[in-house]
């Protein structure tokens, strides 16, 4: 039998067999180790015994009493309804699911002692399925630690788990964790790895319940460190294979940026010039390029991009331009056509709605390679896309594709052994703390200056009582000569119900708005009828657009100044503060309306407020994160990445640059502890290494 805990499979537990190891490996549970690190994500105290006379409806409690009467009711439900007493009064315990065995152990004179919340009920205070356990001789005082509370699968109770981490706790007396922190990395500790996991599994009643219940305890913030690094070094290590790859050199002569520079009717910003130095240098040399170029809406990084382009296209290389939704993906598609149709250079387009003939001719042009820029959704890495010869993968929005994703497009450029740049854009401002986490594997540049003549846009928050004079306000805002937006949400991801919202919001405002252009975009139109639509709407032949979230990024059309966004309180803050990002493109003063349905909830009014009080996106990146937590900022809470156990990257800011200078060092001087780190915080990591 091995020493080492991470060497004892789940299935030496007792009661452990290969059904529950089906579940618990899917958790990225298998080994005993795993189960230790499974901690607990809060704890209860019950450690005192609550006479029932002092039960507070809604608190959680520990009773104590005698049984004085158990029967099956048959209601609405049919449920075991126990009567129990103590010296202060009566409680009554229901149990819908019961078993007969559970009928029989709960007989009159037995004595229990149960958890559970106390609630309102038929009879006065009821508890629903409490925790209890027969009591032999009654004594005061309850559990000698606190209790904790697992997260949890489907099929696997709280008392399941408890079971399994007694046991794994057991066998930490006889084995052993692996410490893989040298003293030199981190946090100085105050106990070893196996007390700190101890104690975290069953703290004394004397522990400081409410650093434990913030994550601030120094014991969690030791784990919490370990976990960061974890996944620090993981990204790491992404970065590392990658870049065993060679990348072909794309050295910029000049020429075509030249011309296309001449072309544009406006200058480069400081910010865009030196954003393209740092790419036109990382693209020149053989190591692949991993950029992340953040700027906020509207601050000219589809330029930046265009200039790497022109340096791929000069060194006969392909590029691929990728975005998330059809309506940037064709935005993309219009700007790069416009620059480089008149430098005689052909771009293909590739979405998911292209079919037959169409299709094909498309997929014969980037196969070819007559196509030097290939635009399109995730259609481009399907199995049938070949690349004649691609040097350069620009992926716009990079946080709504998973890392395999950016991965399986990389992979479409292996040509003759070599891998295209890869450049990531991003109009979501990340804030600093999460972009050194979930992108330790990227290079960062940011565009922090936007274009001249940008006018800041003033945001007003008002109930939908005031619709009618929100419609007014369009109508003079119109009447004018210049342009609104009415953009329609709906709680429900469906594209028909929000299809529905905006045609019934659409046929309103066209009966009330008489006289005005009025046009209609979402998500389920033909992509023709969609881009007719746009072209009339930039060419000020209608003067309103409703419109669904579709156009939340890609859309610029400078003389729409007013954007009214219906019930905003069901969207994100980093979506509100893109969709409003689509006005306030030209010299004039723009506004924008976000007309609430009340009552607001604590979250919502947050989110309102932060948007009315600031156009700054990356200040509505850090407030986004802290109401919404990482894995919800980044759109990787569907694909498991960036979940942790015991860190929280809003509270742990101060552990990212230690943590970050740990990672140096253990690579440098101790590179054979990374994967047991790795291995001991992410089981899953392995398989995005070789993704």
């Amino acid at each position: 039998m091995s020493d080492y805990l991470d060497q004892l499979t789940v299935s030496t537990l007792k009661g452990v067999g290969p059904k529950m190891v089906e579940k618990l490996n899917k958790i990225g549970v298998f080994s005993v180790q795993d189960v230790l690190f499974h901690l607990p994500m809060r704890y209860q105290d019950r450690s005192k015994i609550t006479p029932l006379a002092a039960l507070q409806m809604g608190s959680e409690a520990v009773i104590e009493g005698e049984v004085k009467g158990c029967n099956v009711v048959m209601g609405r439900r049919r449920s075991l309804v126990c009567k129990l007493q103590d010296h202060t009064g009566t409680v009554t315990l229901r149990f819908f699911h019961f078993t007969a065995a559970q009928k029989n152990n709960l007989t009159a004179g037995t004595r229990i002692r149960c958890f559970g919340e106390a609630r309102r009920g038929a009879s006065g205070i009821e508890f629903y399925h409490p925790e209890y356990k027969l009591v032999t001789d009654s004594y005061q005082g309850g559990d000698d630690s606190l209790t904790p509370v697992y997260p949890s699968t489907e099929g696997m109770h709280q008392a399941g788990w408890r079971k399994l981490t007694e046991q794994a706790l057991l066998l930490l007396k006889k084995h052993r964790l692996r410490e893989w922190l040298p003293e030199n990395c981190g946090p100085i500790a105050t106990t070893t790895l196996e007390q700190a996991i101890q104690f975290l599994h069953k703290p004394p009643t004397d522990a400081n319940t409410e650093a434990l219940s913030n994550g601030k305890h120094p014991i969690q913030q030791r784990l919490a460190f370990e976990e960061l690094l974890a996944h620090n070094l993981s990204l790491l290590k992404l970065r590392n294979i990658a870049q065993l790859q060679p990348a072909p050199k794309l050295p910029a002569n000049g020429k075509l940026q030249q011309q296309f520079l001449d072309a544009l009717p406006f200058q480069l910003t400081a910010a865009q010039q030196k954003v393209s130095t740092e790419i036109l240098t990382d693209i020149a040399s053989s190591l692949p390029m991993l950029r992340l170029v953040q700027g906020d809406v509207g601050s000219g990084k589809t330029v930046v991009a265009a200039m790497a382009a022109m340096a791929a296209v000069e060194n006969d290389y392909q590029v691929a331009i990728m975005a998330p939704t059809e309506i940037l993906a064709e935005q993309h598609l219009i700007n790069f056509t416009t620059w480089f149709q008149p430098l005689g250079i052909k771009t293909a387009w590739l979405s998911g709605k292209l079919k037959g003939k169409k299709r094909q001719q498309q997929l014969d042009l980037i196969a070819s390679g007559e196509a030097p820029i290939v635009v399109g959704t995730h259609a481009l890495f399907q199995q049938e896309v070949h690349f004649a010869k691609l040097g350069l993968a620009i992926i716009d929005e990079q946080h709504r594709f998973g890392v395999h994703q950016r991965l399986a497009l990389r992979e479409k450029g292996a040509h003759l052994g070599l891998y295209p740049h890869q450049l990531i854009m991003t109009a979501t401002p990340i804030p600093r703390t999460l972009a050194m986490s979930a992108y330790a594997d990227l290079d960062c540049s940011i565009i922090d200056e936007l274009p001249p003549g940008r006018t800041p846009i003033n945001t007003v928050v008002m109930d939908n009582s005031r619709r009618e004079q929100v419609i007014e306000r369009v109508r003079q805002n119109c009447i004018d000569g210049r342009q609104a937006y009415w953009v329609c949400t709906l709680i429900e991801e469906s594209e028909q119900l929000q299809a529905q919202a905006a045609e019934d919001t659409y046929e309103e405002l066209q009966k009330k708005l008489k006289g005005l252009g009025v046009g209609l975009v979402h998500g389920r139109m033909k992509p023709a009828e969609k881009a007719d639509i746009m072209a009339q709407f930039k060419r000020n032949q209608l003067q309103l657009l409703v419109a669904t979230t579709v156009i939340e990024v890609g859309v610029d059309v400078p003389n729409a100044s007013l954007m009214i966004i219906e019930n905003p309180e069901r969207l994100g803050l980093a979506q509100l503060h893109q969709l409003r990002g689509r006005v306030g493109r030209g010299s004039v003063a723009s506004h924008c309306v976000l007309m609430y349905q009340p009552p607001l909830s604590q979250q919502s009014r947050e989110r309102l407020t932060a948007m009315r009080e600031s156009n700054d996106g990356f200040y509505i990146a850090e407030k986004d994160l802290e109401l919404r937590g990482p894995g919800e900022v980044l759109g990787t809470r569907q694909t498991g990445l960036m979940q942790f156990k015991m860190a929280d990257l809003t509270r742990d800011q101060a552990l990212l640059e230690p943590v970050k200078a740990a990672a140096d060092t253990l690579i440098a001087e101790y590179p054979e502890n990374l994967e047991g780190i790795i291995s001991r915080w992410l089981p899953d990591a392995a398989r995005y290494g070789h993704a």
